[in-house]
């Protein structure tokens, strides 16, 4: 899933500050009793936070394919019925109801594993606008050590620690984020937009799924 794009000279980060107002917009353009989380909006981000991982190389490939399998899953439960389904709150709500939120295959614990990916891209971004020397190799560990690990078991754990061995140094990966013409400063300024337009909704997000018991959730 993702929008045609009119020009290819923008970043990806851009490009998710885009879908992320548009998902914030939606959220308070319209009147809602109930939690409400647009489901395309956030697919849509989850897609472009793919092709940011991509930057770093095959070191994210299983976190990667994770967030892939997971945005499918919850797409293919809109596109059975966009209108039923385009808030994710509705489809936690009946998988809740239904008794599968629980199981291997149900949205609900996509939804979860996407939300942490997006803790995942937040907690990276932070450091490397707080500290553009810190190695990417500490980056990356030091966030995957305080969002994802603690929900691992040890299969991803281990998968994890081999693919931080192909980590590329942070003046490449920053480089490969930005579009040629484009400075570092910007580049710093667009990621701070972006944490401060996505760290509200995780925040909303994880009220949601400790609501319906699904924060401590654990993979093998």
């Amino acid at each position: 899933m993702k929008r045609k794009r009119e020009t290819e000279k923008g970043s990806e980060i851009k490009y998710a500050i885009e879908e992320l107002s548009l998902l914030i917009q939606l959220k308070t353009s319209d009147n809602h009793d109930a939690a409400y989380i647009p489901t395309r909006p956030f697919l849509y981000v989850c897609n472009l936070v793919i092709q940011v991982l991509d930057k770093i190389g095959p070191t994210m490939a299983v976190l990667r394919q994770d967030i892939n399998q997971n945005v499918k899953r919850i797409e293919m439960q809109c596109d059975s019925d966009s209108s039923l389904y385009s808030n994710l709150v509705d489809i936690l709500k009946k998988e809740a109801d239904d008794g599968n939120a629980r199981k291997g295959t149900s949205c609900s614990k996509a939804f979860v594993w996407l939300t942490r990916s997006l803790d995942f891209t937040v907690a990276l971004l932070q450091r490397i606008v707080k500290d553009p020397g810190q190695e990417m190799e500490e980056a990356v560990k030091e966030s995957y050590n305080i969002t994802l690990k603690p929900w691992h078991g040890w299969i991803s754990s281990a998968a994890y620690r081999v693919a931080l061995k192909l980590i590329p140094d942070t003046k490449t990966f920053i480089d490969l984020l930005k579009p040629k013409d484009e400075n570092n400063d910007t580049l710093t300024e667009d990621m701070e937009t972006f944490i401060s337009l996505l760290v509200p909704v995780l925040e909303e997000i994880y009220s949601i799924l400790t609501l319906y018991r699904l924060d401590k959730l654990k993979s093998t």
